[in-house]
């Protein structure tokens, strides 16, 4: 996130500039990054697109989302866990998502992982929420010079290597960090960005699952 600040918008908001000025990302900083997720199949899915995106664009992945959802069966790691080779084969056909054989299979070996992982703690939300920092833990400033050069933290750096000791793939610590960024487990809203309070609020107004 080089480059980061607050930009105000056409519309008197003001945002962090990573979302630019194109609508898909815009919308998605104002609705969902940063917005508390307990929703196991949203977890699911998140961290696998989150794979994907290893060397692309956030942007490059949200404009495949949609047909990434329908030929990962809703990232249901129950279905996904079930795929083959055959599966693999035609996902890698398909020119509407990212046609990378490792992350592909990574996901389907994911998948099984999750569901390993959802009877171990109960859920993926109880696992992976057992992994936020406590407040006293995180930058007392959310700048653009603070939040900037955080490309990981020592409990992304936890997350990730639980998640390997496990099995999982394309999870290392940077991976770890930008899924707990956009999950909400952190808020990296910068200071002056309209979501930041309201963000704040929410995640006051839950409380995570437990294990």
């Amino acid at each position: 996130m080089v480059g980061l600040s607050v930009v105000d918008g056409e519309d008197g908001l003001g945002r962090c500039s990573w979302c630019g000025t194109d609508p898909l990302y815009r919308r998605y900083h104002d609705e969902e990054w940063g917005a508390p997720v307990t929703d196991d199949a949203r977890l699911f899915e998140k961290l696998s697109l989150e794979g994907f995106q290893a060397g692309l664009s956030w942007l490059t992945i949200l404009r495949k989302r949609e047909r990434f959802r329908e030929v990962f069966d809703g990232f249901d790691p129950a279905r996904v866990a079930r795929f083959g080779p055959a599966d693999v084969e035609r996902l890698l056909g398909d020119p509407g998502i990212v046609r990378h054989r490792g992350k592909i299979e990574a996901v389907i070996n994911n998948a099984g992982r999750a569901l390993a992982l959802q009877e171990e703690a109960g859920s993926l939300a109880a696992f992976f929420w057992s992994f936020e920092p406590a407040v006293a833990e995180r930058p007392a400033r959310f700048d653009a010079a603070t939040l900037g050069a955080l490309a990981r933290t020592p409990h992304s750096d936890a997350l990730s290597r639980a998640l390997r000791q496990r099995g999982w793939k394309f999870v290392g610590p940077t991976t770890a960090y930008a899924f707990m960024q956009a999950m909400g487990i952190v808020n990296d809203h910068l200071a002056g960005c309209h979501r930041r309070d309201p963000l704040l609020a929410a995640r006051a107004a839950f409380a995570p699952p437990a294990a």
